[in-house]
């Protein structure tokens, strides 16, 4: 298993049932002593972005939704941005390597030219001290790698699976183990 930190993803073990998390891939955008933050990845809502936020629309990657990044503070937005060639403009905060966090606040004209594509949360997934740790060791999260790939992709319907499958021995058998192996 890897370290918790930023930029590494969480995925649900197949026994985690809580109707927010099952089935989820969460990318953790800060972890520390005080706890972690992240956003779910493939949740995504049938309101379009353009709907909620004028002019970043243009911004948004396909598809162009809002996505459900977690059950705390859902009426807030969170964007993720791909960074590219050159020095991050303002409002843009580094996450890991390239991959940050943009405030929604920035006039879009101000970053436009710097980002190669925007992902925006409706809401975001916490965890008090500790408690995500106790989630890791009970068996509910696998903590792997994450990539941009992985947040900017246009069809998240099998992302955990693919997330899985590409881990390294044992780890790549969750991809198809079932929630109940008594079932199997």
């Amino acid at each position: 298993m890897s370290e918790v930190g930023a930029g590494m993803l969480l995925v649900a073990g197949p026994g985690l049932l809580d109707p927010h998390f099952a089935d989820t891939v969460v990318l953790l955008l800060d972890a520390d002593a005080e706890g972690a933050v992240g956003v779910v990845l493939n949740r995504p809502t049938p309101v379009s972005v353009e709907q909620v936020l004028e002019g970043w629309d243009r911004l948004v990657v396909e598809p162009d939704v809002l996505f459900q990044g977690g059950p705390v503070s859902a009426d807030g937005a969170i964007a993720l941005a791909l960074l590219g060639p050159g020095e991050p403009p303002a409002g843009f905060r580094a996450v890991v390597d390239r991959l940050g966090l943009i405030d929604l606040g920035t006039p879009v004209e101000q970053v436009a030219d710097a980002l190669l594509g925007v992902r925006v949360f409706a809401g975001y997934a916490g965890w008090g001290a500790g408690q995500l740790e106790g989630e890791i060791a009970g068996g509910d999260w696998l903590v792997v790698p994450g990539t941009a790939d992985d947040v900017f992709r246009d069809d998240v319907t099998d992302l955990r699976r693919d997330v899985v499958r590409r881990q390294p021995g044992e780890l790549a058998w969750h991809a198809t183990r079932p929630a109940d192996p008594e079932l199997n």
